[in-house]
């Protein structure tokens, strides 16, 4: 079966998923921590997991540009780390919970215009 694609095709739509391991064992350390949470979560990110973030994003040009400010936010201490993957490998994706398998997360229906 031939596939043809076009410009808003699922090859050209990505997830930017962020998985990060902080420490949290100072004052100083829990406030990074909120904040870096925080910010993913203003920008539009979803939890996936405990520490696993995701977000859909319509171009690889937008995913760039969010990757860039993902990086330009991470705190000093600790680990991050940021993968970029199309639509169609998302959506391939198994999930196994209580010993049934689930869907992934949808794409969302509405487009971003800014």
């Amino acid at each position: 079966m031939t596939r043809v694609l076009s410009k808003t095709s699922e090859w050209r739509a990505v997830w930017l998923l962020v998985m990060f391991d902080l420490p949290v064992k100072t004052k100083i350390q829990k406030r990074n921590y909120h904040r870096f949470h925080d910010f993913l979560i203003d920008e539009g990110f979803g939890m996936l997991q405990y520490s696993v973030y995701g977000r859909h994003l319509a171009t690889r040009e937008r995913g760039d540009s969010k990757e860039a400010r993902v990086e330009a936010r991470v705190p000093p201490l600790g680990q991050v780390r940021i993968i970029r993957l199309t639509e169609a490998q998302f959506s391939n994706m198994k999930i196994i919970q209580n010993l049934r398998t689930t869907p992934p997360e949808s794409a969302p229906k509405q487009l971003e215009f800014w």
